[in-house]
C-alpha cells in the first residue's frame, strides 16, 4: 500500500507498504529464511535471488519504515521506497559512512551515541582516513562557520542527541549541506518519526537503531537507513549488498511487529516522560532536569516547531538530569531502584535508566566528556509504558537512598 494513500500516521505504522502474502493471503508477512531461490533459467528468477541481497520479511519492514519517515520514493521507483535494514545501528552507520571517499571530511554533531563517537574517531579515522570535525550543532552560526572552514561531504547529527538532549534545527542543517555539497545524515532513534521526520526538513538519509524505539520491546537489534533520494536509494542499496552487514529476517520480523504499535507506545512514553521531568525539577536532591519539553531548555522553541505529536508539541520519551554529588550518590541512587532496569539502551516498553560516563559513553575520552557536560551526577532515563504513579514511586526510592 503506498505511503500516499494513508494520511495518518498510525495507520501507516500499520498499513505502510504492507501486502498480504501473495500465496496464502497472511495478513503478517512471514518469516521468510531461505538463504537462497529457485531460478527458472540462469539469471532468471522471480525477483529473489540470495537472501542478503533480497528477502521479502526485511523488504515488507524496509517499506514500513520508508512510509513512516516520508520518503516519497514509491515500490516502482526503487523497490523498498528507500528503506535500507541492517543487523545494527552501528552496520547502518557504518554504510552510511562507505558513501565517502577515503580522506573526505564529515562534520558531526559533538553530542553524539558513544558507539558513533568510536567508530568515527578510533575506526574510520584510521581504516579511511576520515577527518572527523566535532561541531556544537545546536549553534547554527557554528556550523555555517565550520561546513564553510571544512568543506566537508557529509553532516551527520542526532537531534535530540545522546545523551544531554541537545536540538539541532534540520532545515538549517539541510541548507548547509546544499550549499556545501555534504550528504545530510540525522540519526532519529530519540525522536522516531511519530514526533519528527528529517527528510521532511531536506535532510538526505534517517538513521535509526530499531534496537530501540522501533523495535520497542528490548529483543531484537538491528539498524536502518531511509533517504528520499532516488540517487542515494541507488548508492545505498548496492552497498547494503556489497558490505553485507544485513538485518535477518527475524530480526526484520520483530522490528516490523514493533511498527505496528510505535504511535501507540510514543503516546505513553511522551506523557509519562513529561510528567516524571516536571516532578524531578521539583525535587530538592536533583540539582537539574533537561527534557525538550520543558521552556528552561536552550532548544525549547525549537522543539515545539519540530518534535510534534499528532499535532502538538512533544518532548519525548527521554530524561537526563544531574543529581546533586557525584559518583557515590549515583551510585546509590541507581542501585535503589528497582522498577527502571539499570542496563544500556533505551526505548523499549519497559523504563531503563543508566549512567552515562560508565556506561554508554565511557568510550568517549574523558576530556571531550567534561567538556559536553556527561559528568559523573548525570543520568539518563528511558521512560517505558508502565503506570507513571508506580515509575514515579521508583525514582522516589532511589532518591531518598541519595
Amino acid at each position: 500500500m503506498a505511503s500516499n494513500d494513508l494520511s495518518h500516521i498510525a495507520t501507516r505504522c500499520i498499513h505502510g507498504g504492507q501486502h498480504p502474502e501473495p500465496v496464502t493471503g497472511a495478513v503478517m508477512p512471514p518469516i521468510f529464511t531461505s538463504s537462497t531461490f529457485v531460478q527458472q533459467s540462469p539469471g532468471v528468477h522471480s525477483g529473489y535471488e540470495y537472501s542478503r541481497s533480497h528477502n521479502a520479511t526485511r523488504f515488507a519492514f524496509e517499506r514500513c519504515l520508508a512510509s513512516l519517515e516520508h520518503s516519497g520514493l514509491t515500490e516502482e521507483q526503487e523497490r523498498t521506497c528507500g528503506g535500507f535494514g541492517f543487523a545494527s545501528g552501528l552496520a547502518a552507520i557504518a554504510t552510511s559512512l562507505d558513501l565517502l571517499d577515503s580522506g573526505d571530511t564529515v562534520l558531526v554533531m559533538d553530542d553524539v551515541y558513544g558507539g558513533t563517537n568510536r567508530l568515527l574517531n578510533r575506526v574510520r579515522v584510521r581504516s579511511a582516513g576520515l577527518k572527523v570535525v566535532a561541531v556544537n550543532m545546536s549553534d547554527n552560526a557554528a556550523l555555517t562557520a565550520a561546513a564553510a572552514n571544512h568543506a566537508p561531504k557529509m553532516i551527520w547529527m542526532e537531534t535530540p542527541s545522546n545523551p544531554t538532549l541537545k536540538l539541532v534545527d534540520l532545515s538549517h542543517v539541510a541548507a548547509t549541506g546544499r550549499a556545501c555539497g555534504a550528504i545530510t545524515v540525522c540519526d532519529n532513534t530519540f525522536a522516531t518519526p511519530i514526533l519528527q521526520r528529517p527528510l521532511e526538513h531536506g535532510i538526505d538519509i534517517v538513521m535509526h537503531s530499531t534496537t530501540k524505539y522501533v523495535g520497542g520491546h528490548s529483543d531484537t537489534v538491528g539498524g536502518a537507513l531511509v533517504t528520499g533520494r532516488a540517487d542515494l536509494a541507488e548508492r545505498l542499496r548496492f552497498l547494503q549488498n556489497a558490505v553485507g552487514a544485513v538485518m535477518g529476517p527475524f530480526d526484520a520480523y520483530l522490528a516490523l511487529r514493533g511498527l505496528k504499535t510505535l504511535a501507540l507506545r510514543m503516546e505513553r512514553h511522551c506523557q509519562s516522560a513529561a510528567q516524571l521531568a516536571s516532578w524531578l525539577e521539583k525535587q530538592p536532591k536533583v540539582e537539574r532536569v533537561i527534557y525538550p519539553g520543558f521552556a528552561s531548555h536552550p532548544g525549547h522553541a525549537l522543539a515545539q516547531r519540530q518534535m510534534r505529536l499528532d499535532g502538538q508539541p512533544a518532548g519525548g520519551g527521554m530524561i537526563t538530569f544531574f543529581l546533586k554529588g557525584g559518583i557515590a550518590e549515583s551510585r546509590r541512587f541507581l542501585e535503589s531502584v528497582h522498577l527502571f532496569a539499570l542496563a544500556e539502551s533505551l526505548g523499549g516498553v519497559e523504563s531503563l535508566i543508566e549512567h552515562p560516563a560508565i556506561m554508554t559513553h565511557a568510550s568517549v575520552p574523558e576530556a571531550q566528556r567534561a567538556e559536553l557536560g556527561i559528568s559523573d551526577s548525570l543520568i539518563r532515563v528511558s521512560v517505558g509504558i508502565e503506570h507513571v504513579a508506580d515509575l514515579q514511586s521508583d525514582l522516589e526510592r532511589g532518591l531518598a537512598a541519595v
